[in-house]
């Protein structure tokens, strides 16, 4: 278990008649991201609230921070964090004072926990609305304010459960700095969330959860190459060349209409050298060349069948 900050072997998860996770296995080295996707109802949220002590797992050997689960939950308590979709700030109280409530929590000195409660204000940029109601504070502001909360405690191990849904781009692109600066820092960060784009940018491993089960993980790198499809498109508007080319191409299908040819390809450098060489024998240059490779939107479909993904996961935001 050395360098493992989460390691799950069997875990199984019930509600009556209903399995919800069936044997899921996962490992997690300590200082990285590791992303958990699915479509709504896989079982994201019942893995954060197993390895977080909320729910009992039915059965599975899981181990957080180097304790084990069942014989030792408060070991584990204290070396985690735990911040979800739905925001623990009290909205009736200022930021300090949201800080300085979860400074108590942890027993922290009335000094200790004002020090704590004003450095993070600071680091997260809430300083100058520290007085001010939690109420008044932007989506985006109480998700740093939340995260800013569950650090009091110094964790090993975060857990965010989809930590900037509802959130628009902006404030989006600010979370992720902040899951990125935790991680240099050394903290470990296990992330659910429903934004492809949000794994592919953040995560060092990806597991995607569906029927119960691990469907596939690797790197975003290693999960689209799981998926055919990637093809290089070739644009022709000189019609001679275009049947030239298509004739060196064996491979190639052809749409005559757009003169354009479509050749199956990994995208990879050598592929595409041995593609523009063929191009250079047969004496024809394309007017227009790009490359498609699979995204995680494309492995999350292969992999659940189609299942549904909310719309703001297609969206652009880098």
């Amino acid at each position: 278990m050395t360098g493992l900050a989460i390691a799950v072997h069997g875990l199984r998860k019930s509600y009556g008649d209903k399995v919800v996770l069936d044997g899921v296995d996962l490992t997690v080295p300590e200082g990285t991201i590791f992303s958990l996707l699915g479509p709504n109802g896989a079982g994201k949220t019942t893995v954060v609230k197993i390895l977080s002590t909320l729910v009992t797992a039915d059965a599975g050997d899981l181990r957080v921070g180097g304790h084990d689960l069942a014989a030792d939950p408060q070991a584990v308590r204290a070396a985690i964090g735990v911040t979800g979709q739905f925001s623990a700030v009290d909205g009736l109280i200022t930021g300090e004072e949201n800080m300085l409530l979860m400074a108590d929590l942890h027993h922290l000195s009335k000094r200790e926990g004002r020090r704590v409660a004003a450095e993070l204000l600071e680091r997260f940029d809430l300083a100058e609305a520290a007085k001010r109601p939690a109420s008044t504070y932007s989506g985006g502001m109480k998700r740093r304010l939340d995260i800013a909360m569950t650090l009091v405690g110094e964790p090993r191990i975060i857990f965010l459960d989809e930590p900037t849904t509802g959130l628009d781009p902006r404030s989006r692109h600010g979370m992720w700095q902040i899951i990125r600066e935790l991680v240099s820092g050394g903290v470990t960060v296990f992330l659910t969330t429903q934004y492809l784009e949000e794994a592919d940018e953040l995560a060092d491993r990806i597991a995607v959860l569906h029927d119960g089960g691990i469907a596939a993980e690797g790197t975003a790198e290693e999960l689209k190459q799981i998926v055919p499809g990637g093809h290089v498109r070739l644009r022709f508007t000189d019609p001679a060349g275009y049947r030239s080319a298509a004739s060196a191409l064996d491979a190639a299908s052809r749409d005559d209409e757009s003169l354009v040819l479509q050749v199956p390809s990994d995208g990879s450098q050598r592929e595409l050298r041995a593609l523009l060489d063929r191009l250079d024998s047969a004496g024809v240059e394309a007017d227009g060349l790009t490359v498609h490779t699979p995204d995680l939107d494309d492995v999350f479909f292969a992999l659940t069948g189609g299942a549904a993904v909310p719309a703001q996961s297609k969206e652009t935001v880098r």
